[in-house]
């Protein structure tokens, strides 16, 4: 069997995440990771993993089968992927759910130009959690879908605070309602704001002379991200924030409540616990990074999200193993 030949583009947590996921699969072997910083700068999980520049892309279509995008939603992929998809099959976990099918529509018109396969949005919402709406809403045809995140810190609403000028770090967790919550398991189908669900919280350190009142207003105001929570923004010093804020746990629940029938409550829930949010997501990427390979292969050309990919393809077994051992 010819191991799926991956590529890493960006190396932060969730760049170092998909290096070690990589190291656990027996099908895949790790060609590199790809970086717009100085590779010198860039120490790697794994003593073996070859760090590039980013420049070493252009020679190198024939030796990845896959690239592994891992920069940040906000800036990074909405021009890193389709940039990309025009010379490799790619998987990225774009995540500004509002803004997935203009990304979807823009990276299928490089991918379909050029010929290749690119698999979007992938991770645990989008991802996992989409399909899990799915399953609910196609086996429950008459009821109501609720999904909870948290309580954990998002790695995407985490990067776009460290964007934003004057912040020299930041973290952000994301707080469920207990009492939505309770209230959607007791059959209640109760009709939620998303201020109801929900809350925000936003740990930010400074840089120096920046105007802290500035930086709060510009938090709770950004579209998708922040303004339609109640968002509350604590400011704490570098030391602070590294001492009480470098765990990334995170989780939640998808709940579909229902009837099959008048008066008869069906309930479907699926919930996800994690220690290391990064390195959860990247295992995600890495499993659909075997699916994309297997697209691609296929001619199964242009841009792809969960929905499309057939749960045998994230799989190493074969297809007789699954129906022996899963089905």
């Amino acid at each position: 069997m010819t191991a799926l030949r991956i590529g890493i583009v960006g190396y932060g947590n969730l760049g170092r995440g998909v290096e070690i996921a990589v190291s656990l699969q027996e099908d895949m072997e790790l060609v590199g990771v790809f970086t717009r910083r100085a590779p010198s700068t860039v120490s790697a999980a794994h003593e073996q993993t070859i760090v590039r520049s980013m420049d070493a892309l252009e020679t190198m279509q024939d030796e990845v089968d896959v690239l592994v995008l891992c920069g940040g939603s906000k800036t990074d992929l909405p021009e890193q992927t389709p940039l990309l998809a025009e010379h490799f099959t790619v998987v990225d976990s774009f995540d500004t759910h509002a803004r997935i099918p203009e990304h979807f529509a823009r990276v299928d018109a490089a991918a379909n130009a050029a010929g290749t396969t690119a698999l979007i949005s992938t991770g645990w919402d989008p991802g996992l959690f989409s399909i899990n709406r799915v399953y609910g809403e196609a086996i429950l045809a008459t009821g109501s879908t609720y999904t909870f995140w948290g309580r954990g810190l998002s790695q995407g609403h985490s990067d776009a605070l460290r964007r934003l000028d004057g912040v020299a770090d930041a973290v952000q967790y994301t707080i469920p309602s207990q009492e939505a919550i309770a209230r959607v398991r007791a059959g209640d189908r109760p009709e939620l704001s998303t201020r109801e669900k929900h809350t925000r919280e936003c740990f930010v350190a400074l840089e120096d002379g920046a105007d802290a009142d500035a930086v709060r207003e510009e938090i709770v105001t950004m579209p998708h991200y922040f303004e339609p929570f109640e968002t509350s923004v604590t400011f704490l010093s570098a030391e602070e924030l590294a001492r009480d804020h470098q765990g990334m746990p995170h989780g939640g629940f998808v709940i579909r409540a229902g009837e099959s029938s008048p008066g008869t409550t069906q309930t479907i829930e699926y919930r996800l616990q994690e220690d290391s949010n990064p390195e959860f997501t990247a295992s995600v990427l890495v499993a659909y990074a075997r699916a994309a390979g297997r697209l691609a292969a296929a001619g199964e050309h242009g841009a792809k999200t969960p929905f499309d990919v057939a749960p045998g393809l994230l799989s190493p077994k074969s297809p007789e193993q699954l129906r022996a051992d899963d089905l």
